[in-house]
Order: C-alpha cells, then structure tokens, then sequence
C-alpha cells in the first residue's frame, strides 16, 4: 500500500492549561491567592507534542487517539488542524472525557501537573487492529505513553507486531514513573524505536547506568534503536548490540521559559530524521536541536521551529 503519512500519532492527547509562575519549592496550601501571568489554554500528550514538532519540521502526520463530547475536544482539534496535523482519525469516546492536564511551572521552568487521563485510556487492542488500513499507509508509529494506558498495555506487544506486519514501524515513548519491565519485556520485541527518559528508564530496570539499561532491553529480544534521554545531558543512542552513541545536549536558542514536552520534542525529530534517511547519529542531533528548541516557549510547542531552521542549529 502507498506510503501517504509519515507518523502515526497513538494514544496520549491532552488539553494543558498553563499556569506560570507557580512556586513549586514550597507547599502552596489552602487559601493563598498567587500571582500569574496570563494563563494560556494549549495542547499536550505526546499526539500533539510530538505531533506538532513534526508537522512543523515537514512530515506529514495523523492523530489517532479519542476525546470526549466536551468543549476540550474542540480546542485538540482546531489546533491540531492549524499545525498542519491530520485530526480526522480523532475519535469521539461515548462516555469518556477529553484529557486535561494543569501544568503548574516555576519561575525556572520546570513543572508539575494535575492530570485527568480521561478518554485516550480508553484504547483497547480493538481500537488498533480495527483500524490497521491507517497503519498500513504509514511509515512510522508513535505510541504514549508506556504505564498510562492501563487497558491497553497487556495486548501491546500483539497490537505492535501487527501494525510492523503491516509495513509500519513502531516506536514507543513512556511517561509518570515509567512503569515496569512487564509487559515492557513482551513489547520490546516488536519494537523499532524506543527511547525513555533516564528516571523513567531506571523505574524499568533497576539499573542506573544508561549502558546498563539499554543491555537490559536487549536482553528482552530487543532488536531496534534503543537509548536514553538524558535532560541536559543530552543523550545515550545504541543503533544496534553493543554499539553506543553519546550524543551531547544542544544549546537552546533563547532563555529557557518552560520544559514541558522536551521530551516529546527530542522523540519527534528523531524520528523526522530517521524517516528523512538521517544516520542515528545524525538523527540524534536533531532530536536534540528540537528538544532545545522547545523549551524556549511556554507550553509544548510555541518554541519550535521549522526543519530548516533546526537542522542549522543542529549543525547539519
């Protein structure tokens, strides 16, 4: 089948209020009244985060997840829509309400969040095998997030080996503390990208060395790009068994203001070099130019930049 989109985006989809400044030092308790700056309404989970970065970046990208019969949905689909991303495969749950996320940042930019899971936990095996003709015309899958997607997680390694039959490739991103190594060990196989935080990654494993960590998926029988995310220390590749990449932290382009959806960011231009024929190394570059990109903006996407312009800065 012809290969018309690049990414399908799966599972996490979020409205965020952004709430900033919030001191998140010291217990704001009951009663206080704290001073902000405009509080903003956008987007969130990784089908918008990651999605938008690579819309922006070139790709041609769809949303698959659900949302709720609510004023939210109507936000997550007219910003979809205005960033270039396909939001006809949003569906509409009967009973479950769109995500919502309060995103309480500090004045350093990190965060803290309020979070109502909502309709996207409600994705099954079913969501997925009944809609394999989308898989099939795509390049590339992006599934989040690993340990939130309580009815979905146990039939995952099945859902996965059925969208790669379909000439797909899967990649897998995780979220909270990371969840654990099962079902992660059943999953790992019928991945071609997976690539976790460093705390998200030591929940997983038990392991605190990114080495040792990315040894231990192997060990599971995984066969694809496997690594670490590692914050301001940019990040740990392995392209195959015992081949490693240290791939250095990208200078952001302006002040850090807010570190929601880096992560998301770093995953979505890892994969817009990977489809665009990059080596890892080079892909890796990029991802990290993307996640640099972001931070500079309030909330998950008002930071990044188009493909060219965050190539230049990846030095590519």
């Amino acid at each position: 089948m012809e290969k018309t989109i690049d990414c399908v985006l799966c599972g996490s989809c979020v409205v965020d209020i952004l709430v900033r400044p919030v001191p998140l030092d010291v217990p704001i308790g009951g009663g206080r009244l704290l001073q902000t700056d405009p509080i903003e309404v956008t987007t969130g989970g990784i089908v918008s985060n990651a999605g938008i970065a690579l819309a922006r970046l070139g790709m041609r990208v769809t949303a698959f997840s659900y949302v709720g019969r609510d004023d939210w949905a109507n936000v997550i689909r007219r910003k979809l829509t205005d960033e270039g991303v396909d939001a006809q495969h949003l569906m509409t749950h009967p009973t479950g309400a769109t995500s919502t996320t309060a995103v309480m940042v500090d004045p350093s930019g990190e965060r803290s969040f309020a979070h109502c899971v909502g309709a996207p936990k409600q994705m099954t095996k079913a969501t997925f095998l009944d809609h394999l003709d989308l898989f099939a015309r795509s390049r590339m899958t992006l599934i989040g997030y690993y340990s939130l997607m309580p009815n979905l997680e146990l039939d995952l390694a099945e859902v996965c080996a059925a969208i790669r039959k379909t000439g797909c490739q899967t990649a897998l991103d995780a979220a909270g503390e990371g969840g654990g190594m099962q079902p992660l060990d059943r999953i790992l196989p019928h991945l071609d990208v997976y690539i976790p935080s460093r705390s998200e990654a030591v929940h997983q494993t038990g392991q605190t060395d990114p080495q040792r960590i990315i040894e231990r998926y192997r060990q599971c029988g995984a066969p694809g790009l496997l690594g670490i995310k590692l914050g301001s220390e940019g990040a740990l590749l392995s392209p195959a068994a015992g081949e490693f990449l240290e791939l250095p932290a990208v200078r952001p382009p302006g002040p850090v203001v807010d570190t929601t959806g880096a992560g998301d960011a770093f995953y979505a231009g890892l994969l817009c070099g990977l489809l665009r024929g990059m080596s890892p190394s080079e892909a890796g570059r990029l991802a990290a130019a993307v996640g640099a990109c972001c931070v500079t903006g309030l909330g998950a996407s008002a930071g990044l930049r188009p493909y060219n312009e965050t190539a230049r800065l990846a030095g590519l």
